[in-house]
């Protein structure tokens, strides 16, 4: 109870407080306010964070180009979220860039979805990014194909050359090394771009490089199990025993290299090959294309003369065919001739001479078969020569021919490979003529010969200068009298001419003087005739002819 005040008049007591009844019944309603503007908070909270997109890190290597509130995240070239942050890793070696992205990108980030920064760029002899250069750079990805998700992602330094939805296949080349081949080269088939290189990286025992290509749908049907892969990367440019040889795919793999396939024309297709399937990549399509070589033959060849200009892979050569080539050459000590030979050792393919081969049973005829063989071949004239196959470099083959007339040779069965005799001839044999030539040209004695011309040469001077001399003196000297001379004989010529004419005086005289002879002769002519029938007359003289007579 309150105290009673001390001025208050005896008798009366403090009046008590009543609350109204009005405010007790509507005071309730202040609080409703509040809680209505809670619950729409928490309401558009909540439909915030259900409508809100995923948040995502990257890490890049550099956030060049990169602006926190600007740049976007597109797929498809359409905006699909926002850098909100840039950051340094706790290592401060790399860059962790924050962006918050649309729900409609929920589905496409999964464990191994891709991004990267897309900046103008060249490469692959094709340009890309150069819309860049006024929009500015921004972050793309590639969806993955994994049911997990994932919030933190590394970044790829360079764009995927080959996106998760282009269709095609993948397919792993191996070869000794890179060439001029890049990531982005482009592949061909019969010289159409058909795909381009994915990824090359160093075999982890360093001993080659491993190629990821991909071939674009429907080339892809093309790559089979019969398929040979080539590096196609510049000009091939050659000169061998083969003669020049000039071959490129295009103008973009001469620039950045390539790689090109194609079944050989002389093998089957085979069955499409699977993706991710193994293959080897050839150096160049010769190589590519050789035929598969199952069976082998080594011989053994010994040379008298160099052979500079042979090397290792040089063709073996029957009559214009390649049946082999050369696997190595060395030196051996021929203590028969006690001399330092050439050795050359050749593969020789029986499967490339047609007619051995189809006597030829599956199994490898065993070394007793195959030295008879070649005792036989031998006896027929067989022998290995060296022949030049470019003049221009000097390089030389080995050519296999029948000698009929080169002595019998016997084959040492014991001996490992079985040797094949040689002969000179061709360049060579040319070469050892000429060297003759000239050891024969140097015995001469040059010298002497030198001293004898020179001094024949002085006596053919002073004779010309006699003979000079003569002749001026016949035009100084004899030249006028012998011109009178002809004068003379020219008048005395015109006399006689005029005398033998026949109006002229002594003609006539002449022709009397004939008829006068002609006379005498009658008249002797007479008189022999009587003297031969009357040979008394010389002594008695004539008598009187009898009348009558």
């Amino acid at each position: 109870m309150a105290e009673r005040p001390d001025d208050l008049p005896e008798g009366r007591e403090l009046p008590e407080a009543r609350p109204a009844a009005h405010r007790l019944r509507w005071g309730f309603l202040v609080w409703v306010v509040p809680v209505v503007a809670l619950v729409v908070g928490a309401w558009l909270g909540i439909e915030s964070l259900l409508n809100r997109g995923p948040t995502i890190s990257v890490t890049f290597k550099t956030a060049t180009g990169l602006e926190p509130g600007k740049t976007k995240v597109k797929y498809k070239d359409v905006d699909i979220g926002t850098v909100r942050s840039i950051g340094l890793s706790d290592d401060h070696r790399d860059v962790v860039v924050t962006a918050e992205l649309t729900p409609q990108a929920r589905g496409l980030i999964v464990e191994d979805t891709r991004f990267w920064v897309v900046r103008p760029r060249i490469t692959g002899g094709q340009a890309f990014g150069l819309g860049t250069l006024l929009s500015g750079a921004f972050i793309a990805l590639d969806p993955g194909k994994s049911k997990a998700g994932r919030r933190e992602f590394a970044g790829l330094e360079n764009p995927p050359v080959v996106l998760s939805d282009v269709p095609g296949r993948q397919y792993v080349l191996r070869a000794e090394d890179l060439g001029s081949i890049d990531i982005g080269s482009p592949v061909y088939y019969r010289h159409v771009r058909v795909g381009q290189v994915v990824s090359a990286e160093l075999d982890a025992n360093g001993k080659g490089v491993t190629f990821v290509v991909f071939v674009n749908a429907p080339y892809d049907r093309y790559v089979t199990s019969g398929t040979r892969f080539w590096n196609a990367s510049g000009i091939d440019a050659s000169f061998g025993a083969g003669g020049f040889k000039l071959e490129t795919e295009s103008l973009a793999s001469v620039v950045i290299g390539g790689v090109a396939f194609q079944v050989p024309p002389d093998s089957e297709p085979g069955q499409v090959a699977p993706p991710e399937a193994v293959f080897v990549l050839h150096k160049d399509r010769d190589t590519a294309f050789k035929q598969a070589v199952t069976i082998r033959d080594v011989y053994l060849l010994r040379f008298r003369q160099s052979v500079h200009g042979l090397v290792a892979g040089a063709p073996v050569d029957f009559r214009g065919v390649a049946v082999g080539e050369v696997a190595s050459i060395g030196l051996e000590w021929d203590p028969e001739h006690r001399e330092i030979r050439p050795t050359v050792e050749i593969n020789v393919y029986p499967q490339r001479i047609t007619a051995r081969l189809r006597r030829r049973s599956a199994t490898v005829e065993n070394d007793v078969v195959r030295a008879q063989t070649l005792q036989r071949l031998i006896d027929h004239g067989l022998r290995a020569q060296l022949k030049t196959g470019n003049l221009i470099t000097g390089q030389l083959y080995v050519s296999l021919d029948f000698f009929p007339n080169e002595p019998r040779v016997r084959v040492d069965l014991a001996q490992a490979p079985l040797e094949i005799p040689t002969a000179s001839g061709g360049f060579t044999e040319l070469q050892s003529s000429l060297e003759n030539v000239v050891k024969k040209i140097e015995k001469l004695p040059l010298d002497q010969m030198g001293a004898d011309l020179k001094n024949i040469t002085a006596t053919l001077d002073v004779t010309l200068r006699n003979l000079n001399a003569l002749v001026e003196r016949v035009d100084t000297e004899i030249a006028p009298e012998l011109k009178q001379t002809l004068e003379s004989a020219r008048g005395a010529l015109g006399q006689a001419q005029s005398a033998l004419s026949q109006d002229a005086p002594l003609q006539g005289d002449l022709h009397g003087t004939l008829r006068d002879v002609g006379r005498a002769a009658e008249a002797i002519r007479n008189l022999a005739d009587y003297l031969e029938r009357h040979p008394e007359s010389l002594l008695r003289g004539r008598r009187e002819e009898e009348p009558g007579r």
